[in-house]
């Protein structure tokens, strides 16, 4: 086993010692024009009005009790 590989089990064995466990996330590159121009276009395709009612009842429904604000 190389030694690259050696460390990537050691650091393996450590994480898992400590209940740790990797994830891996795969998302859109928001780099790319094309990504770029699909989100643009979704966002163009969404109805104000509709959004507008449910950020409402998120505010509403969110608990913020205790947190803090920077002013």
């Amino acid at each position: 086993m190389s030694a690259a590989a050696e460390r990537m089990k050691a650091m393996r064995e450590r994480r898992k010692a400590n209940h740790l466990r990797e994830v891996r996330i795969v998302a859109l590159d928001a780099r790319s024009p094309e990504v770029r121009r699909r989100i643009a276009e979704q966002v163009a395709a969404l109805n104000k009005d509709d959004e507008r009612e449910v950020l409402e009842w998120i505010e509403a429904a969110a608990d913020l009790r205790g947190w803090t604000w920077p002013e």
